[in-house]
């Protein structure tokens, strides 16, 4: 596949007609790579032009206006590799540019590189799942917005009805979805109930409200995680698709971008939503920028202690629950300070689920189980692997 044959480059003159980037800003790291050896490099950002499944027009826009405020940043990581592919250009139809687009992330997939897409309308993860798919590897999807995209999934794909799309496409490689910043009022009760029944894990905006620390471990169990910028208050992000007088805050959005860049499991990231015909000031532009920033610096700080095979390094815990008919097990890192807890499954199946017996979680769970209570998150994974 020649994946570059579906990008237009970026046009730094026009960005800047009259004006040169300093050295240390951002624009002045990322134009330069060498397409025969993009497997050298961590992270790859593009652009997607594309937005007919959204009601509201105007998405697939952001590029440029995104990469104003980006290439603007300063950035002093020089070890971090980092390249800018420019714009993946719509197709004909709607179909061709998810055929372009899971085409191209399969490949960066495979080649260990991470991407960052810029949205586009959110329906754009389907495509990034179905990346996912001829990987053949079951993933964790996380979903940072104000709703679920249920919608109907008998209707034509739309950014309201993606998540139905993902959940009946085949092959099925979605273990677990998260949502986190949820509003109630902008949700139906059966996808309440739908969810539910799945064991997926969904969390309103109030909990992350009071303590934005609970929101790491569910991050850090995502493989893609999917930003919307409508989760995000108006105030904060005037050009959201959707806005809402509530949501998170520019601050807690970049909050939540670096624990996902920090996050040692995650492969893609994806942030949409964002219409630049309704910005002000820019000021939606900005913060987009700021918290691909905020990823990059989470990036740059990852650890590699996700305790997938050697754990003679961590701290083990084991509490015994209800008189030991049942024990839970956590571990530690020594590097991180973080936690997970290990969820049994039949051993004939283990090597399936490897990379999902380790379930991120914090000292609060661990605090949880010395009271002879299981915690949600580890009944909720258990369910799903019985």
């Amino acid at each position: 596949m020649v994946w570059t044959d579906y990008f237009k480059a970026v046009d730094l003159k026009s960005l800047f007609p009259s004006e040169d980037l300093n050295e240390q800003q951002v624009g002045s790291q990322l134009t330069d790579y060498s397409i025969e050896e993009i497997q050298d490099y961590d992270i790859v950002i593009f652009n997607v032009e594309e937005d007919r499944a959204a009601y509201l027009k105007g998405s697939a826009q952001s590029g440029d206006h995104f990469r104003k405020a980006f290439y603007s940043l300063y950035w002093n990581e020089k070890k971090l590799k980092v390249a800018d592919l420019g714009t993946l250009a719509a197709g004909d139809q709607l179909t061709d540019t998810y055929f372009a687009l899971e085409e191209c992330l399969t490949y960066f997939l495979k080649q260990g590189v991470l991407p960052i897409v810029i949205g586009g309308s959110q329906d754009l993860a389907l495509a990034t799942y179905r990346a996912y798919g001829k990987q053949e590897q079951l993933v964790n999807l996380t979903s940072i917005d104000s709703a679920f995209r249920l919608g109907d999934a008998d209707d034509q794909i739309r950014e309201n009805n993606f998540l139905s799309k993902i959940l009946l496409q085949q092959p099925n490689v979605l273990f677990n979805y998260s949502n986190l910043g949820y509003q109630t009022y902008l949700v139906d009760s059966n996808s309440f109930s739908l969810l539910d029944e799945l064991f997926y894990d969904i969390h309103r905006l109030g909990k992350f409200k009071t303590d934005m620390k609970l929101a790491e471990p569910l991050i850090r169990n995502a493989d893609f995680i999917s930003f919307s910028m409508n989760a995000l208050a108006q105030p904060y992000s005037p050009a959201a698709s959707q806005v809402s007088p509530n949501g998170f805050t520019g601050e807690e959005a970049c909050q939540l971008a670096r624990y996902a860049g920090f996050n040692d499991k995650l492969t893609a990231i994806g942030f949409y939503d964002y219409n630049p015909s309704k910005d002000q000031s820019d000021l939606s532009a900005k913060l987009l920028a700021q918290m691909v920033w905020y990823f990059l610096e989470g990036f740059n700080q990852r650890k590699q202690d996700f305790p997938a095979c050697n754990k003679k390094e961590y701290v083990k815990y084991t509490v015994a629950i209800d008189e030991a008919e049942q024990e839970l097990v956590f571990y530690k890192s020594p590097k991180s300070d973080r936690w997970w807890m290990e969820v049994p499954y039949h051993a004939n199946f283990r090597k399936r689920y490897e990379r999902h017996l380790m379930l991120p979680c914090n000292y609060e769970d661990y605090q949880t189980a010395l009271q002879n209570e299981i915690p949600d998150r580890w009944f909720q994974t258990y369910q799903k692997l019985k």
